[in-house]
């Protein structure tokens, strides 16, 4: 899907007179995914020199590609700051990725929990890139009983 078609798919939504929130079509997905350390090497933010070098993950990119062919929607969500979009943007087109967009600024430390009104799933990654499985684990969420009925 290239970015004219999501941007179709995400644009303005009304729903019985009001403004609502676009959902995407079943079975698409909006990945968001990291860069330093699940794409490439980990770099940190205080050395910038080193983005532009950074050692590639040859399974992401044959698998995200492969996500972006198959329609769904990437995004890369960076702890990088908005001084390091460009040796970003030209690291990425260098080595091949498609993707749809970039968020800059993602808060740094680890240990996200997200709270949104999307559903929203991880998948926490350790060393490779495949593709993905159902597998049954514990989550945290709200208890919201009165909705469960």
């Amino acid at each position: 899907m290239n970015e004219k078609e999501v941007e179709k798919l995400l644009s303005e939504k009304i729903e019985l007179g009001e403004h609502v929130s676009p959902v995407l079509p079943k079975g698409i997905k909006n990945y968001l995914i990291d860069i330093d350390g699940t794409i490439c090497d980990d770099i940190p933010n205080e050395e910038p020199e080193r983005m532009a070098t950074a050692e590639l993950y040859p399974d992401a990119l044959r698998t995200l590609n492969k996500w972006y062919d198959e329609g769904h929607i990437i995004c890369f969500f960076t702890s990088r700051t908005e001084d390091h979009r460009e040796v970003t943007e030209t690291w990425l087109n260098k080595h091949g990725f498609k993707y749809h967009g970039m968020v800059m600024g993602k808060p740094r430390g680890g240990n996200y929990h997200w709270i949104d009104n999307h559903l929203v799933k991880a998948t926490r990654y350790r060393g490779k890139f495949t593709d993905l499985i159902e597998k049954e684990v514990t989550i945290e969420v709200f208890d919201d009983e009165e909705h469960d009925q």
